[in-house]
């Protein structure tokens, strides 16, 4: 669910805000030490249900108004967090376990070059990100089945329906295997089926379909992310590219052939494989995603192309977006989409 507004009265028994948030993309942009991060550490924190980041924050109060015009409300009383929401002029006490289920929310820190393992170690996270992405893509490789879907789950469809349906299935297998994996199919039926195959025999026709459409559902999104990131990186990128080999690693590449390890990257060019495999690979549809600082170690110019790609991702994958920064470069033409911190009542 989509936020519409962000209020917090004295963070750090100083700042009241009140934010109102668009339902694609929002800069909010303010001087240093006015309690950007801190916010939008606050919103995920709230987001995901981890209130022991929230206790250790000064404030009094804080609000978060939805889309469908519910608020939820967090405050200190009586030395302790509490937390209810407002729908339909009812206020209603919930439990810090019931947060996690209002939205999806990603955070991704300034902070963004290291990870802490849960064993306390610390890892680099672009290695550790490539190992994950490689991973990722051997299960799909290796996920190639074709399961039966159940008639009870179907939708009726007459034959030109039916035969339409196919192509449409067919053009996204194509996408999926542009990404490097695709389904086992069987042998002897052709996909997608002409109008004579589906006269001639209906049911095994409906039946693949069915499940091309079931492995398509669950392959898809992972497909797409590839090929979106691999667009977007390589459109920025100079003078070099990335690419994912047909067994899921990722590589790098000099124009002149050279291939480049990981770690010989700039700290630019990491922020923004980082910034983009965690929008693309660790959010889903429909979620929100608050990025915090991203013209970290980025060229002027690099910072003045990032709104059009995360006005792509949030348009492609229905996302919501809140970006904190500091740069009027990130901002660039877009001020239509940026709020400040102003103090309340200031």
């Amino acid at each position: 669910m989509k936020i519409r507004t962000v209020g917090v009265q004295g963070l750090f028994n100083e700042f009241s805000y009140e934010l109102s948030i668009n339902p694609d993309l929002t800069f909010v942009h303010s001087p240093n030490g006015r309690g950007k991060t801190v916010l939008m550490h606050m919103i995920s924190s709230v987001l995901k249900g981890e209130v022991s980041y929230l206790e250790d924050i000064p404030f009094q109060r804080m609000s978060i108004g939805f889309v469908d015009d519910s608020v939820l409300f967090i405050e200190f009383k009586a030395g302790r967090l509490t937390f209810s929401v407002l729908k339909n002029k009812v206020m209603t006490p919930i439990s810090a376990d019931d947060l996690e289920y209002l939205a999806d929310a990603l955070y991704i820190s300034p902070e963004r070059l290291t990870i802490r393992k849960k064993d306390g170690h610390i890892v680099d996270a672009l290695e550790a990100s490539a190992q994950e992405l490689y991973a990722t893509i051997r299960l799909a490789k290796d996920d190639k089945g074709l399961k039966n879907v159940g008639k009870e789950e179907r939708t009726q469809r007459n034959d030109s329906e039916l035969e339409f349906w196919c192509k449409d299935l067919k053009a996204k297998l194509d996408f999926i295997k542009d990404a490097g994996f695709e389904p086992e199919m069987p042998s002897g039926i052709r996909f997608p089926p002409t109008r004579f195959d589906i006269m001639e025999n209906r049911e095994s026709c409906e039946d693949l379909a069915y499940s091309v459409s079931e492995y398509v559902d669950r392959s898809y999104q992972l497909a797409e992310s590839i090929i979106v990131y691999k667009d977007i990186i390589n459109s920025i990128f100079m003078n070099k590219s990335i690419d994912v080999t047909d067994n899921g690693r990722l590589i790098v590449a000099m124009n002149n052939g050279t291939t480049l390890p990981l770690n010989k990257l700039s700290s630019g060019e990491k922020q923004l494989l980082l910034i983009f495999y965690q929008m693309l690979f660790h959010s889903k549809t429909g979620s929100i995603i608050l990025l915090d600082e991203p013209e970290i170690s980025l060229h002027v110019t690099w910072q003045q192309v990032l709104g059009d790609y995360f006005s792509d991702i949030c348009r492609v994958r229905q996302i919501q977006m809140i970006v904190a920064t500091h740069s009027p470069q990130v901002i660039h033409d877009r001020w239509d989409y940026a709020t400040e911190l102003v103090q309340k009542n200031a």
